[in-house]
């Protein structure tokens, strides 16, 4: 039996993430980018967004959060030994800046079953504390039958 469908549309309670200025730095050097936008106190106040920035895929740091609950989601009863993570796509609306409050709410969006494998796809979507959208994710996995 695979993923039954009843389930596109299943909502996640809401998360919340403050994008700390130190998480950002570290998140920059682990993906080894120097860009003096997401380290240079001084360099990033003369810039348009006034303050340091992340970069563009620190959304997978505040996204991923929402993606452990919906795994270990009883009624969806994921097989996780045979799950392996598909592909990723993001959309990127505005930047986030460090101490931004970024809240985070995830939907399945699409469900379907092939022959040997279900393939689940999770839609994140991201707004500051202006409520503004910042970024919208769409995860893909594939659990193989």
């Amino acid at each position: 039996m695979g993923i039954d469908p009843k389930f596109i549309g299943k909502k996640w309670p809401p998360l919340t993430y403050e994008a700390g200025k130190e998480k950002i730095r570290e998140f920059a050097k682990a993906i080894k980018c120097a860009d003096p936008h997401f380290f240079d106190d001084e360099f990033a106040k003369k810039t348009k967004y006034g303050a340091v920035i992340a970069p563009p895929t620190f959304a997978v740091v505040y996204g991923a959060q929402l993606i452990e609950p919906i795994f270990y989601d009883n009624e969806l009863n994921l097989n996780l030994t045979m799950l392996v993570h598909g592909e990723q796509e993001f959309e990127f609306y505005n930047v986030v800046k460090a101490n931004d409050v970024l809240t985070s709410e995830a939907t399945i969006a699409n469900i379907a079953n092939k022959e040997k494998l279900d393939s689940i796809s999770i839609e994140l979507m991201t707004k500051n504390q202006r409520g503004e959208d910042v970024c919208r994710g769409v995860y893909t996995f594939v659990v193989r039958k």
